[in-house]
């Protein structure tokens, strides 16, 4: 095989694209990797989050029983490889809001179904810095992965072990034989992934499916608050060490925009004063742009025409729990022509496809 020629080439080099690239060198594939360090990208700002109980209704989030095994195993042992320190388990509090969902987590407590994320429900308030009379939940399976720092070592590892890292601005017009050969200016390759998060708006193979551009915004702030839990309600406040603190996010999809505003700053710092009663100073503002799907779960497969050009996209907010399982399974599908879990095969929205 030519230096020029590839087993895959992954257009992108965010959690999806830099983990599914990971993915396939450990399956002995040739893999190139297109990519533009100074373009934006929402794994560069984001919170870098994963929490099995979700939403103002705190209810297990999809596939939590597959999903939140596999990351930790998989983030501990690029971690033990890359010789770097990027996962960060800790604890996370969630304040209960009324008496109700406070039996409610009572009556779950029982639950074989919860059991492995529940590491306390508490019936008063334990944590003096956070407001709530009605006590809160401490989940297990938590923390934040520090993405900036595990991009940087994962494209340091795989540019060491092999893989070649392509900068460049992906140029859709410089994409030739798509249904064929797939052959990007002098590369060729077998097979073609994109992991462009929100630019999959802008793509002439993949604009058709239903993907939109969610804004978010965050903050980064001083308090004298506990360094080894993470509070979440509302927003969450994530601890960085040094008394510093990462708090947000807000959801956007009128601005589309990499601008942090005042009307974004405004909105967390009124969710954090419900939440926290310490003071605190603003010390650092911006916001990302990331990819959401109609139904909230990600796009994973192959072109109905150009069958040898695939996507890994749209896993949101949720990319640090999402990406290893997904892309160990897509890895698979590409390898090994195996199933994809029919809820993220983008099969289900061929129908909005014109040939």
């Amino acid at each position: 095989m030519s230096d020029s020629h590839f087993d895959f080439l992954i257009v992108g080099s965010g959690l999806a694209g830099a983990i599914l690239a990971h993915h396939l060198h450990g399956m002995n594939k040739k893999v190139a990797i297109v990519h533009s360090p100074e373009m934006h990208s929402s794994s560069k700002v984001a919170a870098g989050l994963y929490n099995p109980i979700t939403g103002r209704k705190m209810v297990k989030t999809w596939r939590a029983n597959d999903l939140f095994p596999y990351l930790e195993g998989y983030y501990k042992k690029f971690e033990a490889v890359a010789k770097c320190h990027c996962l960060n388990d800790l604890p996370m509090y969630r304040p209960f809001l009324s008496l109700e969902e406070q039996n409610e987590w009572q009556g779950r407590s029982a639950e074989n179904d919860f059991d492995p994320f529940i590491q306390e429900i508490a019936l008063n308030n334990k944590h003096l810095h956070v407001n709530g009379e009605f006590g809160g939940l401490t989940l297990n399976k938590t923390g934040f992965l520090s993405v900036p720092a595990f991009l940087e070592s994962m494209l340091d590892y795989l540019s060491a072990a092999g893989v070649k890292l392509l900068e460049d601005v992906f140029d859709f017009e410089a994409l030739t034989h798509a249904s064929l050969t797939p052959r990007y200016k002098s590369f060729n390759c077998d097979k073609i992934s994109f992991c462009d998060g929100s630019d999959t708006v802008k793509s002439p193979y993949f604009n058709w499916l239903p993907i939109s551009q969610e804004k978010g915004e965050i903050l980064e702030i001083g308090a004298d608050l506990p360094s080894d839990i993470i509070i979440n309600r509302g927003v969450f406040v994530i601890p960085l060490g040094n008394g510093r603190f990462k708090v947000g996010s807000t959801y956007n999809n009128r601005e589309i925009n990499w601008t942090a505003s005042e009307d974004g700053k405004k909105q967390i710092i009124h969710k954090l004063k419900e939440l926290i009663n310490v003071n605190f100073s603003v010390e650092k503002h911006y916001a990302g742009v990331r990819p959401a799907t109609r139904d909230r779960k990600p796009f994973i497969g192959m072109h109905p025409k150009y069958k040898n050009v695939g996507i890994f996209n749209g896993l949101g907010a949720k990319g640090v729990s999402l990406s290893p399982y997904f892309a160990n399974q897509f890895a698979h599908h590409l390898v090994n022509q195996s199933e994809l879990d029919h809820e993220v095969a983008i099969d289900r929205f061929f129908k909005f496809y014109e040939a």
